[in-house]
């Protein structure tokens, strides 16, 4: 299946960069949405080939959209294809963004990679996700090269596992406040691919998780877990040093006040 989406890649009349590897996960995540009547949102258009492939992949029914800060973009405009003039990690753009095109299906981030873009860029897009789509921030690798960070500790991929550190907190306790960082409630689940993390959004599905019980008969067997198992294994967890050091760069969070209040 990978090999169709690379010889459509591989036409295609402008020029386009893209990692060899993404292809298996684009038709692994996106094939579901050939052929459907979807808004598919592509940040980075460069020289608008990418935005052509995506045209021929989804089909006519698809509204395809390019987001660029160069206006030069403009013209790969047609008349299936939508471009917008801004600036990824401006939340006022995603502001006016959206209350213009309404909720998409599917954003593909494939923009500058700094990390406060990959960040306001999640921040500002899952809210405005329709259920059972998609965000996907590509070359996340960029975390750990510094011409794309204002620090180390707030690049993008610690922001992703505090997002994860939210969810399972908040699993039995689901939080529901309406704030600008709270994600809980969109996101379902999210997936990590070598440079790539796509965010899996839905609302029904993005609940508080209940205990359940068959109602069958109880034998009454103890649980020995907290009796014997943890106590020794936090010993033992303690005196690793991996752990130790991720304790402390939490600490360390004493700069960047945007980026953190986004990761408390």
């Amino acid at each position: 299946m990978a090999n169709d989406l690379k010889k459509i890649f591989n036409g295609i009349e402008n020029f386009s960069i893209k990692t060899d590897n993404y292809f298996e996960i684009y038709e692994k995540n996106l094939n579901r949405f050939i052929g459907k009547k979807i808004t598919f949102v592509e940040i980075g258009v460069h020289n608008g080939g990418s935005l052509q492939m995506w045209k021929k992949y989804f089909g006519k029914k698809a509204k395809i959209i390019g987001i660029d800060i160069n206006p030069e973009c403009k013209k790969f405009q047609d008349d299936q294809i939508e471009i917008y003039i801004g600036d990824q990690s401006n939340k006022f753009f995603w502001q006016k963004f959206f209350s213009k095109v309404g909720k998409v299906d599917v954003v593909l981030d494939d923009g500058a990679h700094t990390n406060i873009a990959q960040i306001q860029t999640t921040l500002s897009c899952v809210k405005n996700i329709k259920s059972d789509g998609l965000l996907i921030i590509e070359d996340t690798h960029s975390s750990y090269h510094k011409k794309y960070n204002t620090s180390k500790q707030y690049t993008f991929i610690n922001f992703t596992k505090t997002l994860i550190d939210k969810l399972y907190k908040d699993a039995n306790s689901l939080d529901q406040k309406d704030d600008e960082y709270n994600l809980n409630q969109f996101i379902y689940s999210i997936n990590f691919y070598q440079s790539c993390v796509i965010f899996n959004i839905n609302r029904d599905k993005a609940i508080e998780n209940i205990t359940i019980t068959n109602n069958k008969k109880n034998k009454n067997i103890k649980d020995l877990t907290f009796q014997y198992f943890l106590k020794d294994g936090n010993n033992f967890l303690n005196k690793i040093k991996l752990i130790k050091n991720f304790l402390r760069i939490y600490k360390k969070y004493k700069t960047n006040n945007y980026l953190k209040k986004i990761f408390n």
